[in-house]
């Protein structure tokens, strides 16, 4: 069953309503920057797109409006995402100095893992422990690389060997409901279920705080999903935006 916080939300960010998210058919919206967005940008997505696993929702500039309507017509929406519609979407994008970014892979919690206990060393860390701990390379999928007060760092758990961090979870307030959960284990700790031990205790935590967990990562990053799932979490939707090119790409 699909989270209606999060049809909500995603409805504010991709100008829409809930129920166009679990539509058969395919729709297309003008892009906004809603005062309520997660906000991962200052400016409006030139294209963004979603599917929870029907349709897709395709938020863009309306220049690109009429090319899109062709694009998507007699397609079923979660197709949208493989790779030769995304080479055909690229293309016409280049035309206007865009590109497609990263594919996010998002989990929302499935199974219950209130009861999962660890023999682990821990150590918990409210929001004004993390600071120390922004800059480093070691915990930037853990923790933004500064602090974001748009989406600040808000908790934060780590594994110790002794006195020695092998690993950290943290959870951005993306919105004051929706809590990204990041992790980074040291790679001479890998492969010991740390990463899952860390992911599901702040999920835990932070649904007893009344935040609404999620976890997001990439297709092809195999050890993130086994994270994931081990976690207790469940895939829940897909979600793609498009970039500016840099200087030294060419738009055709």
């Amino acid at each position: 069953m699909i989270d209606k916080r999060v049809l909500e939300q995603l409805a504010l960010e991709f100008n829409c309503s809930p129920e166009d998210f679990v539509r058969d058919d395919n729709v297309i919206t003008k892009a906004c920057l809603h005062e309520k967005r997660r906000k991962f940008s200052d400016e409006p997505f030139f294209l963004q797109m979603a599917t929870f696993g029907k349709g897709t929702v395709i938020s863009a500039d309306e220049r690109i409006h009429p090319w899109l309507e062709d694009w998507v017509r007699g397609k079923t929406g979660f197709w949208l995402f493989e790779q030769h519609n995304f080479y055909e979407l690229e293309c016409e994008l280049r035309k206007y100095g865009y590109r497609m970014a990263l594919t996010h892979h998002m989990f929302l919690p499935g199974k219950d893992t209130s009861d999962f206990r660890t023999g682990l060393q821990i150590r918990w860390l409210e929001q004004k422990d993390i600071p120390p701990f922004y800059g480093k390379e070691e915990f930037s999928n853990a923790l933004c690389d500064k602090f974001k007060p748009e989406r600040p760092d808000v908790l934060a758990i780590v594994a110790l060997d002794g006195e020695k961090i092998m690993g950290m979870a943290g959870c951005s307030a993306d919105t004051p409901l929706m809590w990204q959960i990041g992790i980074d284990v040291l790679p001479e700790y890998r492969g010991r279920g740390i990463g899952k031990t860390l992911v599901t205790l702040l999920k835990n935590e932070a649904e007893k705080r009344g935040a609404l967990p999620y976890y997001g990562t990439s297709l092809s990053n195999l050890a993130s999903w086994k994270i994931a799932l081990g976690s207790g979490f469940a895939p829940a939707w897909v979600e793609t935006e498009s970039r500016p090119c840099s200087d030294n790409e060419f738009a055709k």
